[in-house]
């Protein structure tokens, strides 16, 4: 069978879930591509026809699908259009996000037929405290369009869709984690909390480097942030995402919670993506 075109569908504030979504869709080698960036506007009522292969990324945050990516693919809906469903993590861990967009995306119609977990660079991570810095790399968006390509070819080995076999994510290869600096990260978390350490909610703005060039109002997903009044973040809103800090010009902006420099030490060793379908 033959599929007429590729929806790419994703949510991605630090633009890795984005990058390997459009690697997945190059490997496909589907000329007619379609977009929803979901980081700024909800999707809205959109019907994607059975012909068309979905494609999903979205990234991680403490284990589980951002919440606002759901909120804003609530209304996308199919009648069986196959779908490849992506969660891309800074390196610790997904834990159950794969199957929570499973069951997501399973509940609106689509027959999901791959799936896959990739490393992006977490979003606390700094020049003081590097969490996989610099993914997804070359070598991560070539294993994504490789995926894209095997993708196509399953596709187009199934007669019709009703041989076009689903997966089930329950059974994704889990990438290697070593068991002591998982304890030692567990233990030194147990340890914050019970200690009382402050955490910081909102990203810190340094005033004196401020100009006010609006670009973190801009890229906010939440909206956290208003032109003009670029010093205050609604902690309401904010989803800690730090768009807002990686983007900003004048470096104003920082997140300086103890869990980076938790992260830095405790998984420095460098998780491979890992697909299924």
């Amino acid at each position: 069978m033959n599929i007429c075109a590729v929806h790419l569908v994703t949510f991605s504030p630090t633009h890795t879930s984005k990058q390997v979504g459009e690697a997945i869709v190059r490997g496909t080698g589907v000329s007619e591509i379609m977009k929803t960036d979901l980081t700024l506007h909800p999707a809205g009522k959109l019907e994607i026809p059975e012909n068309t292969l979905a494609v999903i990324t979205v990234p991680v945050y403490g284990g589980k699908v951002a919440p606002l990516a759901l909120e804003r693919m609530k209304d996308i809906h199919t009648s069986g259009a196959p779908a490849v469903l992506v969660v891309v993590y800074g390196n610790r861990a997904y834990e159950k996000a794969l199957v929570e967009l499973d069951a997501f995306a399973s509940e609106r119609g689509f027959k999901v037929i791959a799936g896959g977990t990739f490393v992006g660079e977490h979003s606390y991570s700094t020049e003081q405290n590097p969490i996989a810095v610099g993914r997804p790399d070359v070598d991560d968006l070539q294993f994504a369009e490789t995926f894209g390509a095997k993708i196509r070819t399953k596709i187009e080995t199934a007669a019709e869709m009703d041989k076009l076999y689903a997966v089930d994510v329950n059974r994704i290869q889990r990438p290697y984690q070593a068991f002591f600096p998982l304890f030692r990260f567990l233990r030194k978390v147990v340890k914050l909390r019970k200690g009382g350490v402050p955490m910081p909610r909102i990203p810190a703005v340094g005033t004196e480097l401020c100009n006010h060039c609006g670009y973190c109002a801009v890229h906010c997903p939440a909206s956290a942030i208003k032109k003009g009044d670029e010093c205050y973040t609604d902690a309401e809103k904010c989803i800690r995402c730090c768009a807002c800090i990686k983007g900003c010009p004048q470096k104003a902006r920082t997140f300086d919670t103890p869990f980076a420099a938790l992260l830095a030490d405790c998984f420095k060793r460098q998780k491979e993506n890992r697909i299924i379908l």
